[in-house]
């Protein structure tokens, strides 16, 4: 099949917002350990606290957002949510231009944006299986994939430059105003949204904040993929703000190439959203996420060995060319299958409760490897994390336990 498949206006306005706000988030990456490893000296220990922390409270808060969201249009929940992201970034260039940032504000920050980002992503999975015909689903997460790895491919290396030239906290302010801009987009696609069930005056009851869990851990498909990817997600982000101090600090790394080498190999993640419908449409569904998931968790360790000065700069790119190539392919073909084995009616406590769960993984384990990097070094326990990552093909789902709608697209 040949040519473009269009999704329809509204679907560009919100292609558009989800692109303004990534290439924002993108250029903002690794933003705030740089500030706290750059302008509050922080450790080891406080940076991976500043992203543990800042998960594991949002997760919390977020817990009655999914059936707060499930209840309301979901349209004016994703421009407040970004609007709550712009407002909260935006407090810290203010606050280090009056010379009053402190890493407890980096820390409310952190929180408000994670329990802000968790509510978006539960209104805007709803609100794009009401848009898009299911047909089509693959088709819509694979350009929000290709946009994310995309954006990550700029991002970094302009965001490096931009802090070199102009100070620590331009990219939170540049993060800040993609939220905004994205709000506007939202605001652009018109059209009428069907009130949801139930009024969001109702008050919300015990089962409602169950739901979301109830429906991935009694369904055979979503159960282990949903423990394979809060694993997986958990030891490589664990790893992150280690490398980072590992990177910046005793490597010397500078700004500019801890940018470069995280930017560079997103060609790969660009890559393999573009390939997984051919791939799904070849192998089948199943297939391709089982393999993908295996190969993606085969490259981390090698950070490990990471070297100052030009090999090492190599070895990281390397490795993350691999990872982000297998998570290109892996990530939307995962969205697609969430959204088709999940009902209408609780697609955003859904993927609420995914998503905090993942936060409070994420936190969990940042926190314990922040513990184990004090006493054994950032290089041990990265090597750690990466030999664990090692076993989560073992969590994957072995066969297809449901019927899949036919994916089709261009």
């Amino acid at each position: 099949m040949t040519g473009r498949r269009a999704l329809g206006r509204r679907f560009g306005w919100l292609w558009t917002a989800y692109a303004v706000s990534s290439y924002g988030t993108s250029l903002g990456f690794g933003a705030f350990p740089v500030i706290a490893i750059l302008v509050l000296h922080s450790g080891p220990t406080q940076v991976a606290a500043l992203a543990a922390a800042g998960r594991a409270v949002g997760a919390v808060v977020a817990v009655p957002l999914g059936p707060w969201v499930e209840f309301r249009r979901k349209r004016p929940v994703m421009v407040g949510m970004d609007l709550t992201r712009f407002a909260a970034l935006m407090s810290v260039p203010v606050a280090f231009a009056l010379g009053r940032l402190s890493f407890g504000q980096l820390l409310v920050v952190s929180v408000v944006v994670a329990a802000a980002n968790i509510a978006f992503s539960a209104a805007g999975g709803a609100y794009l299986k009401a848009l898009v015909p299911p047909q089509d689903l693959l088709v819509a997460n694979g350009r929000f994939e290709s946009t994310t790895w995309t954006a990550t491919m700029v991002g970094p290396p302009l965001g490096g430059a931009a802090i070199a030239m102009f100070g620590p906290v331009t990219t939170v302010m540049a993060d800040a105003v993609s939220y905004l801009l994205s709000a506007l987009g939202i605001r652009a696609i018109g059209g009428t949204e069907p009130r949801p069930a139930r009024t969001g005056a109702a008050r919300l009851r015990a089962g409602d904040l169950l739901e979301g869990w109830r429906h991935i851990l009694t369904h055979p498909t979503l159960r282990p993929l949903f423990f394979n990817t809060i694993v997986v997600n958990g030891l490589i982000m664990a790893s992150e703000p280690l490398l980072a101090v590992l990177l910046l600090g005793r490597l010397g790394f500078t700004p500019w190439q801890y940018g470069l080498v995280f930017a560079a190999p997103c060609i790969g993640g660009l890559v393999g959203s573009r390939i997984a419908r051919r791939l799904v449409a070849r192998f089948g569904q199943h297939q391709v996420m089982f393999t993908a998931g295996v190969l993606r968790a085969c490259w981390p360790v090698g950070l490990a060995f990471v070297q100052p000065g030009v090999f090492g700069i190599v070895l990281v790119i390397a490795v993350q060319l691999g990872l982000v190539t297998c998570c290109g392919v892996f990530n939307p073909v995962l969205a697609t299958s969430r959204l088709q084995h999940t009902d209408p009616d609780r697609v955003a406590r859904t993927l609420s409760a995914w998503s905090v769960s993942s936060s409070a993984a994420i936190a969990a384990m940042t926190a314990v490897w922040g513990l184990l990097a004090a006493v054994t070094g950032p290089r041990t326990a990265i090597a750690v994390a990466g030999v664990l990552l090692l076993a989560t093909p073992l969590l994957l789902p072995r066969r297809e336990n449901a019927p899949q709608n036919k994916l089709t697209g261009a």
